[in-house]
């Protein structure tokens, strides 16, 4: 009959055997490479999102504040649909006149958003131009539409078909083939 001791120190290894057995899944899972090339990916893309909002933030929705519809804060823009209790009085602030309680849109913050995003798009399209000009292998995948199915296929897919014998025309997908009928 085992005493309090043993039985203690008995459920004490076996524990230990569990948390050593998880601490090892866990290594191999987080040291695997495709989920540190994705950490890293992700801690590249979030500063990389940083910078570009502070180009647009401190570099070009000045310019876009010149326009007169605008004013001088775009982001801080907004159109009070309902005011709230104390309308009487004006909204200098979107904040303030959430806090009244009144219905806002905030048309700044969206164009703001909208600014953003295609400064993104452009800067990443202009990174992907210049990686596919370095390395001579496009990031940027070109397609067309098949003349039979209709479908967007990959221009690289129609390249290395051309020089093979098509032997149904739903299979065709290269521009000018010869088409087989077995």
């Amino acid at each position: 009959m085992a005493t309090g001791w043993e039985r203690a120190r008995n459920s004490w290894v076996a524990g230990s055997g569990r948390v050593k057995s998880a601490w090892t899944g866990f290594k191999e899972f987080i040291l695997r490479e495709s989920v540190l090339e994705v950490a890293v990916g992700l801690i590249i893309a979030n500063t990389f999102t940083r910078v570009v909002n502070s180009m647009v933030s401190d570099l070009i929705l000045p310019f876009v504040a010149l326009i007169p519809i605008f004013g001088r804060n775009l982001p801080n823009q907004f159109l009070v649909l309902r005011g709230g209790p104390n309308w009487d009085k004006g909204y200098n602030t979107l904040q303030q006149a959430q806090d009244d309680g009144a219905i806002t849109m905030a048309y700044g913050r969206f164009i703001d958003s909208i600014i953003n995003f295609f400064a993104i798009g452009l800067v990443l399209y202009i990174l992907a131009r210049i990686y596919g000009f370095v390395t001579s292998d496009s990031i940027i995948k070109h397609s067309y539409k098949c003349k039979y199915c209709r479908k967007e296929i990959s221009e690289k897919v129609c390249q290395s078909s051309s020089s093979t014998r098509i032997t149904n025309s739903e299979t065709d997908h290269t521009p000018g083939a010869t088409m087989r009928f077995l």
